[in-house]
Protein backbone atom coordinates (compact mmCIF):
# COMPACT_ATOMS: atom_id res chain seq x y z
CA UNK A 1 0.00 0.00 0.00
CA UNK A 2 2.77 2.37 0.93
CA UNK A 3 4.01 1.44 -2.52
CA UNK A 4 1.00 3.12 -4.38
CA UNK A 5 1.09 6.43 -2.35
CA UNK A 6 4.65 6.33 -3.32
CA UNK A 7 3.90 5.75 -7.34
CA UNK A 8 0.94 8.27 -6.60
CA UNK A 9 3.14 11.05 -5.37
CA UNK A 10 5.49 10.68 -8.60
CA UNK A 11 2.14 10.61 -10.92
CA UNK A 12 1.13 13.89 -9.01
CA UNK A 13 4.75 14.93 -9.14
CA UNK A 14 5.33 15.14 -12.70
CA UNK A 15 1.89 16.56 -13.78
CA UNK A 16 1.66 20.07 -15.15
CA UNK A 17 -1.89 20.32 -15.93
CA UNK A 18 -3.10 17.80 -13.83
CA UNK A 19 -7.34 18.45 -12.69
CA UNK A 20 -8.67 17.14 -9.69
CA UNK A 21 -12.46 15.90 -9.79
CA UNK A 22 -14.19 14.92 -6.39
CA UNK A 23 -17.41 13.77 -5.06
CA UNK A 24 -19.04 12.78 -1.73
CA UNK A 25 -16.33 10.63 -0.41
CA UNK A 26 -13.69 13.71 -0.18
CA UNK A 27 -16.45 15.88 1.90
CA UNK A 28 -17.88 13.00 4.35
CA UNK A 29 -14.43 13.09 6.01
CA UNK A 30 -15.89 16.48 7.00
CA UNK A 31 -18.99 15.21 8.42
CA UNK A 32 -20.96 16.43 5.18
CA UNK A 33 -23.69 13.22 5.11
CA UNK A 34 -23.81 11.94 1.43
CA UNK A 35 -26.98 11.56 -0.60
CA UNK A 36 -26.53 8.49 -2.61
CA UNK A 37 -24.74 5.93 -0.40
CA UNK A 38 -26.50 2.92 1.87
CA UNK A 39 -27.83 4.83 4.58
CA UNK A 40 -27.54 8.27 2.95
CA UNK A 41 -30.07 10.83 3.20
CA UNK A 42 -31.74 10.11 -0.09
CA UNK A 43 -32.39 6.68 1.18
CA UNK A 44 -34.66 8.32 4.06
CA UNK A 45 -36.43 10.97 2.04
CA UNK A 46 -36.54 11.22 -1.87
CA UNK A 47 -35.22 14.25 -3.35
CA UNK A 48 -37.66 16.59 -4.73
CA UNK A 49 -37.58 17.32 -8.18
CA UNK A 50 -37.61 20.68 -9.91
CA UNK A 51 -40.35 20.64 -11.23
CA UNK A 52 -42.11 20.10 -8.29
CA UNK A 53 -40.46 23.06 -7.16
CA UNK A 54 -41.60 25.34 -9.64
CA UNK A 55 -45.55 24.05 -9.54
CA UNK A 56 -45.71 23.73 -5.70
CA UNK A 57 -45.73 26.18 -2.75
CA UNK A 58 -45.71 23.03 -0.23
CA UNK A 59 -42.87 21.56 -2.20
CA UNK A 60 -40.49 24.65 -1.82
CA UNK A 61 -41.29 24.97 1.93
CA UNK A 62 -40.52 21.19 2.26
CA UNK A 63 -37.32 22.29 0.28
CA UNK A 64 -36.29 24.82 2.33
CA UNK A 65 -37.00 23.34 5.32
CA UNK A 66 -34.67 20.74 4.54
CA UNK A 67 -32.39 23.25 3.80
CA UNK A 68 -31.85 25.44 6.54
CA UNK A 69 -31.96 21.63 8.89
CA UNK A 70 -28.87 20.67 7.98
CA UNK A 71 -27.53 24.42 8.23
CA UNK A 72 -25.60 23.46 11.45
CA UNK A 73 -24.04 20.47 9.59
CA UNK A 74 -22.91 22.52 6.86
CA UNK A 75 -21.35 25.27 8.94
CA UNK A 76 -19.65 23.21 11.31
CA UNK A 77 -17.75 21.29 8.38
CA UNK A 78 -14.18 22.41 7.79
CA UNK A 79 -12.07 21.55 5.17
CA UNK A 80 -10.55 18.36 5.77
CA UNK A 81 -6.83 17.08 4.55
CA UNK A 82 -7.82 15.78 1.48
CA UNK A 83 -9.31 19.24 1.16
CA UNK A 84 -6.35 21.20 1.92
CA UNK A 85 -3.95 19.09 -0.10
CA UNK A 86 -5.91 19.49 -3.62
CA UNK A 87 -5.11 23.47 -2.50
CA UNK A 88 -1.61 22.65 -2.17
CA UNK A 89 -1.83 20.78 -5.77
CA UNK A 90 -3.62 23.97 -7.26
CA UNK A 91 -1.11 26.40 -5.62
CA UNK A 92 1.81 24.34 -6.56
CA UNK A 93 0.80 25.08 -10.56
CA UNK A 94 0.32 21.16 -10.54
CA UNK A 95 -3.47 21.17 -10.90
CA UNK A 96 -5.20 23.42 -13.09
CA UNK A 97 -8.67 23.32 -12.20
CA UNK A 98 -11.35 21.11 -9.54
CA UNK A 99 -14.17 20.19 -10.79
CA UNK A 100 -16.41 18.83 -7.92
CA UNK A 101 -19.87 17.34 -7.78
CA UNK A 102 -20.10 18.31 -4.26
CA UNK A 103 -22.16 21.47 -3.06
CA UNK A 104 -20.45 22.48 0.06
CA UNK A 105 -18.11 25.07 -0.81
CA UNK A 106 -15.04 23.35 0.86
CA UNK A 107 -12.84 23.79 -1.80
CA UNK A 108 -12.89 27.62 -2.12
CA UNK A 109 -12.66 27.41 2.10
CA UNK A 110 -9.55 25.50 1.70
CA UNK A 111 -8.46 28.33 -0.49
CA UNK A 112 -8.65 27.22 -3.88
CA UNK A 113 -9.58 30.11 -5.96
CA UNK A 114 -13.36 30.23 -7.03
CA UNK A 115 -12.57 30.38 -10.61
CA UNK A 116 -10.58 27.24 -10.42
CA UNK A 117 -13.73 25.53 -8.25
CA UNK A 118 -15.96 23.83 -11.15
CA UNK A 119 -18.84 23.23 -9.28
CA UNK A 120 -21.08 20.74 -11.74
CA UNK A 121 -24.20 20.39 -9.24
CA UNK A 122 -23.68 23.72 -7.95
CA UNK A 123 -23.35 25.34 -4.21
CA UNK A 124 -26.05 24.73 -1.56
CA UNK A 125 -24.21 27.83 1.02
CA UNK A 126 -25.91 30.77 -1.13
CA UNK A 127 -29.26 31.30 -2.99
CA UNK A 128 -30.25 32.39 -6.55
CA UNK A 129 -33.29 34.11 -7.87
CA UNK A 130 -34.83 31.54 -10.84
CA UNK A 131 -36.15 34.57 -12.63
CA UNK A 132 -33.33 37.53 -12.46
CA UNK A 133 -30.48 35.17 -11.15
CA UNK A 134 -29.73 37.93 -7.94
CA UNK A 135 -27.86 36.06 -5.16
CA UNK A 136 -29.32 35.77 -1.88
CA UNK A 137 -27.71 34.96 2.04
CA UNK A 138 -28.90 31.79 3.55
CA UNK A 139 -29.17 33.56 6.96
CA UNK A 140 -31.60 35.85 5.40
CA UNK A 141 -33.73 33.55 3.76
CA UNK A 142 -33.85 31.94 6.82
CA UNK A 143 -35.05 34.37 8.84
CA UNK A 144 -37.71 35.36 6.61
CA UNK A 145 -38.68 31.48 6.36
CA UNK A 146 -38.86 31.09 10.07
CA UNK A 147 -40.88 34.45 10.26
CA UNK A 148 -43.70 33.74 7.45
CA UNK A 149 -43.13 29.88 7.21
CA UNK A 150 -43.58 30.97 3.51
CA UNK A 151 -40.84 30.14 0.75
CA UNK A 152 -38.73 32.66 -0.20
CA UNK A 153 -39.22 35.50 -2.91
CA UNK A 154 -36.86 37.74 -4.97
CA UNK A 155 -36.56 40.81 -2.51
CA UNK A 156 -35.41 42.07 -6.11
CA UNK A 157 -38.29 41.11 -8.65
CA UNK A 158 -40.69 38.79 -6.69
CA UNK A 159 -39.36 35.49 -8.51
CA UNK A 160 -39.02 32.18 -6.73
CA UNK A 161 -35.30 31.83 -4.77
CA UNK A 162 -33.85 29.02 -4.58
CA UNK A 163 -30.36 26.92 -3.66
CA UNK A 164 -27.79 27.58 -6.41
CA UNK A 165 -27.79 23.92 -6.56
CA UNK A 166 -28.81 21.29 -9.57
CA UNK A 167 -31.78 19.71 -8.92
CA UNK A 168 -33.24 16.33 -9.85
CA UNK A 169 -34.71 17.53 -13.32
CA UNK A 170 -33.22 21.04 -13.90
CA UNK A 171 -30.63 21.01 -16.75
CA UNK A 172 -27.11 21.16 -15.98
CA UNK A 173 -24.96 24.02 -15.72
CA UNK A 174 -23.81 24.42 -19.37
CA UNK A 175 -21.02 27.03 -18.68
CA UNK A 176 -19.66 24.72 -15.86
CA UNK A 177 -20.05 22.08 -18.35
CA UNK A 178 -17.95 23.43 -21.14
CA UNK A 179 -15.07 24.45 -18.84
CA UNK A 180 -14.98 20.86 -16.89
CA UNK A 181 -14.60 19.23 -20.82
CA UNK A 182 -12.39 21.62 -21.76
CA UNK A 183 -9.81 21.15 -18.60
CA UNK A 184 -10.23 17.51 -18.86
CA UNK A 185 -9.38 17.02 -22.36
CA UNK A 186 -5.92 19.06 -21.72
CA UNK A 187 -5.74 17.26 -18.66
CA UNK A 188 -2.14 15.13 -18.27
CA UNK A 189 -3.32 13.18 -14.94
CA UNK A 190 -6.56 12.94 -13.82
CA UNK A 191 -7.81 12.46 -10.23
CA UNK A 192 -10.94 10.90 -10.12
CA UNK A 193 -11.27 10.94 -5.69
CA UNK A 194 -14.69 10.18 -3.70
CA UNK A 195 -16.88 9.50 -6.21
CA UNK A 196 -18.85 6.48 -7.36
CA UNK A 197 -18.47 7.39 -10.60
CA UNK A 198 -22.24 6.35 -11.16
CA UNK A 199 -23.95 9.85 -11.82
CA UNK A 200 -23.92 11.11 -15.41
CA UNK A 201 -23.29 13.27 -17.18
CA UNK A 202 -20.55 14.17 -14.38
CA UNK A 203 -19.07 10.41 -14.07
CA UNK A 204 -18.23 10.79 -18.09
CA UNK A 205 -15.63 13.08 -17.38
CA UNK A 206 -12.82 9.95 -16.16
CA UNK A 207 -13.42 8.61 -19.10
CA UNK A 208 -12.96 11.64 -21.73
CA UNK A 209 -10.06 11.74 -19.60
CA UNK A 210 -8.63 8.37 -20.15
CA UNK A 211 -9.60 8.95 -23.66
CA UNK A 212 -7.79 12.04 -24.46
CA UNK A 213 -4.52 10.49 -23.27
CA UNK A 214 -4.69 11.58 -19.57
CA UNK A 215 -3.53 9.28 -16.66
CA UNK A 216 -6.17 8.18 -14.66
CA UNK A 217 -6.31 7.94 -10.88
CA UNK A 218 -9.06 6.74 -9.04
CA UNK A 219 -9.25 7.21 -5.21
CA UNK A 220 -11.99 6.30 -3.27
CA UNK A 221 -12.97 3.52 -0.08
CA UNK A 222 -15.60 1.51 -2.70
CA UNK A 223 -14.63 -0.31 -6.28
CA UNK A 224 -16.35 1.90 -8.40
CA UNK A 225 -17.18 0.80 -12.23
CA UNK A 226 -14.20 2.74 -13.85
CA UNK A 227 -12.03 0.84 -11.68
CA UNK A 228 -10.28 -1.26 -15.02
CA UNK A 229 -9.84 1.98 -16.92
CA UNK A 230 -7.54 3.59 -14.50
CA UNK A 231 -4.16 3.81 -14.13
CA UNK A 232 -3.75 3.59 -10.14
CA UNK A 233 -6.79 2.44 -8.09
CA UNK A 234 -6.29 3.26 -4.63
CA UNK A 235 -9.32 1.90 -2.29
CA UNK A 236 -8.46 4.33 0.91
CA UNK A 237 -8.89 6.42 2.73
CA UNK A 238 -8.80 9.87 0.85
CA UNK A 239 -7.58 12.81 3.56
CA UNK A 240 -4.90 10.61 4.56
CA UNK A 241 -3.95 9.04 1.12
CA UNK A 242 -3.97 12.29 -0.15
CA UNK A 243 -2.34 14.30 2.50
CA UNK A 244 0.80 11.50 2.01
CA UNK A 245 1.12 11.88 -1.42
CA UNK A 246 1.30 15.81 -1.60
CA UNK A 247 2.64 16.44 1.66
CA UNK A 248 0.16 17.69 3.95
CA UNK A 249 -0.16 16.69 7.54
Amino acid sequence: MEADIARLRRMIESARRAVVFTGAGISTESGIPDFRSPGGIWTRQAPIDFGDFLASEDARRESWRRRFATDPVLRAARPNRGHVAVAQMIRAGIATAVITQNIDGLHQASGVPAAQVIELHGNTTYATCLDCAARAEIDVLRAAFEATGRAPRCERCGGLVKTATISFGQAMPAEAMARADAATRAADLFLAIGSSLVVYPAAGFPRLAARAGAALVILNREPTELDPLADLVLHREIGATLGAAVGVQ
